[in-house]
């Protein structure tokens, strides 16, 4: 490799691809980049105070990009993200207590419903095309269903 590789000041590169990749992190967040991002800002701040080669950077960041990958994804796993709505990500139980309209019979205990602008499948009481019933749970995508 080109000796004037070692002489540069490479720190600034680290420090940089540690921020656009925190940046990327808060547009596209999946927790996966900030972590690498870390690794590349602990690359810069080794590269300030160490006069490492640029191949020694490479092999320390993918080495950190490994171990703060695995740390985050056991820290998440132990702090778990946890919220006041425990029906945040589950639309049929968000659904619990509305009042839908029945857009395909329910004929044997199976028909659909109309709840917004979509159409769910349905199982419950039978219920003629039109009649109004009362969302009471929900079994995967199919909602249980009740007469009014």
């Amino acid at each position: 490799m080109a000796e004037w590789l070692d002489t540069i000041s490479t720190h600034w590169f680290w420090l940089s691809l540690g921020l656009i990749l925190g940046v990327a992190e808060m547009v596209a967040p999946g927790f996966f980049l900030m972590w690498l991002g870390l690794a590349a800002l602990i690359v810069g701040i080794l590269d300030y105070f160490l006069p490492i080669t640029l191949a020694y950077q490479v092999a320390v960041f993918a080495i950190l990009s490994v171990l703060t990958v695995f740390a985050g994804k056991k820290f998440l796993q132990d702090h778990p993200i946890e919220t006041e709505d425990n029906k945040l990500n589950d639309r049929g139980a968000r659904l619990t207590g509305e009042i839908v309209t029945v857009v395909e019979p329910i004929a044997n205990g199976n028909g659909r419903v109309k709840v917004g602008d979509s159409v769910w499948n349905a199982r419950g009481v039978d219920a003629a095309l039109g009649a109004r019933v009362k969302v009471i749970g929900a079994d995967g995508a199919v909602l249980l269903v009740e007469g009014v």
